[in-house]
């Protein structure tokens, strides 16, 4: 074998040469430089990992979508994170179903507790009859009922019916020990949390009050998770939720016979008793939600209503164009008291959802009966519009609760009753969403100095396929247009 031919890079490197030892150097010396270069290297690779983990994390955040759900409180955006959780987390919905038991019991029972509870303040009887010649028209708006006295009320002229007076006291009597169990269930889901001037009565949740719920109830025993379509296993007892099930199993038909009752059925008509559209739907099933075996389907957690206090963050991972990227879904209670914690979230958001129910031209604020639902959520979109902070986010705006505006115009209650700009305009449903959509846009286009787009859409956010259609256009349109200058299309 040849000699290999010397060159440049054979020869000995001269700062290795430089930083030899000292031929005198002692064994001390030499153990103390020995430590010296070890910890130099330890030093240098600390370094080189931590500027490995900044780049890891530099490239994560570039593949994340921070994405907001603003709108005011009961406007639909906690139903429509449960939407964007069925489709891209259904596991997790399965996994928390037994928790929203307590929440349908409290819906339940509430409700009757409102129906009784107007019952008699309206001292429990109208004769159907007259109620239905003198006042066929809807009645005035809930702030202006709660503005005048009883004793002006031209309802107290009306004639009682001894026996339906009597009949809905004997049915008050027997509902009593359910009606009983509603401050045990809002205790239960708030953890006794009361929050001051955002709504009368409201229970407000935390983030996370799902597990914290069946951990109170097992005595913090968390049960193995189950496969079987989210049914709770044997070890999952509750003995508050035991209790209120077996109550509505005996008083099943005293519900029944109350929501069907006449003087009910003409309050309702008469906008005297007015339900959130959650109400109805329970008390239309509850014969399947007071059966002793119940589980909650799908659709009942979607009806299912609790207000959320402060933010809650949700994240998926979503497949576009066949690459994985994190959403943070950030969904934040819209009570007027906490829209003060919106602000924090501003400034790194990548999109926005508001969501305005455009249901609520005759409804009014909780916590301000004087204002008009849709005139606080015209106001507040001008708010999130002219934000110097989101001056550069996506938006998108849902015109929710579309299925409930259309019932109430087919009911035949008349818009420019409570929204006077409304004018003589034709009462049809086609009309009454674009004169809304309208006045969303007229906000967006005085507060669009960058020209950024505002995709719209007419939602009704319990429908499944519609809203899941409806989550992949607004996802493909987040990745067209903001984020297309990230490189992430």
């Amino acid at each position: 074998m040849s000699p290999r031919t010397p060159s440049l890079y054979s020869q000995d490197d001269p700062i290795t040469e430089a930083l030899k030892p000292p031929p005198s150097e002692t064994e001390t010396e030499r153990q103390i430089r020995l430590q010296e270069e070890a910890e130099a290297k330890r030093i240098s690779e600390q370094i080189d990992e931590d500027l490995r983990q900044e780049r890891e994390v530099l490239r994560r955040r570039r593949g994340e979508v921070k994405l907001l759900l603003l709108g005011q409180a009961e406007s639909g955006k906690s139903t429509l994170q449960k939407q964007f959780q069925l489709m891209y987390r259904p596991h997790s919905l399965d996994e928390e179903r037994v928790s929203w038991k307590t929440v349908i019991y409290f819906n339940v029972v509430r409700s009757i507790k409102h129906i009784l509870t107007t019952l008699e303040s309206w001292e429990g009887a109208i004769d159907p009859a007259e109620y239905g010649s003198k006042f066929g028209k809807p009645g005035p708006s809930t702030s202006q009922a709660h503005a005048s006295s009883r004793a002006s009320s031209p309802y107290r002229t009306l004639s009682p019916v001894s026996s339906s007076k009597s009949g809905i006291s004997a049915m008050r009597f027997r509902l009593l020990p359910l009606i009983a169990m509603d401050s045990p269930l809002a205790d239960r889901l708030s953890g006794g949390v009361t929050v001051s001037g955002s709504g009368k009565g409201t229970v407000f949740v935390r983030s996370g009050w799902q597990s914290r719920t069946v951990d109170f109830a097992l005595g913090h025993r968390r049960p193995q998770p189950t496969e079987n379509h989210g049914k709770a296993p044997e070890s999952v007892q509750d003995a508050l939720t035991v209790d209120v099930s077996r109550m509505l199993e005996a008083c099943q038909d005293d519900i029944k016979e109350l929501w069907a009752h006449p003087t009910v059925r003409n309050l309702i008509t008469g906008r005297r008793l007015k339900l959130d559209e959650w109400s109805e739907f329970f008390l239309h099933h509850i014969n399947r939600v007071s059966a002793p075996d119940y589980i909650p389907t799908t659709d009942d957690i979607l009806h299912a209503r609790i207000q959320t206090m402060g933010v809650a963050e949700h994240i998926f991972d979503v497949n576009i164009h066949g690459r994985t990227v994190s959403w943070h879904l950030f969904d934040v209670g819209g009570a007027r008291g906490q829209r003060h914690t919106w602000v924090p979230f501003f400034d790194d958001a990548n999109a926005i959802i508001f969501v305005a129910p455009v249901s609520a031209f005759d409804q009014y604020l909780e916590e301000d009966p004087r204002t008009n639902r849709i005139d606080d959520s015209l106001q507040l979109f001008t708010q999130i519009c002219s934000n110097p902070l989101l001056k550069n986010v996506h938006l998108v705006l849902f015109l929710n609760k579309t299925d409930l505006l259309k019932a109430k115009i087919d009911a035949g209650l008349h818009v420019a009753k409570y929204i006077t700009s409304f004018g003589t305009r034709k009462n049809d449903y086609e009309t009454v969403v674009q004169y809304f959509r309208a006045h969303f846009l007229q906000v967006h286009r005085r507060n669009n100095e960058n020209r950024r787009v505002l995709y719209t859409h007419f939602t009704s956010v319990v429908d499944t396929k519609a809203t899941q259609r409806i989550i992949g256009n607004v996802r493909d349109a987040i990745f067209r247009g903001y984020l297309q200058s990230a490189a992430l299309v």
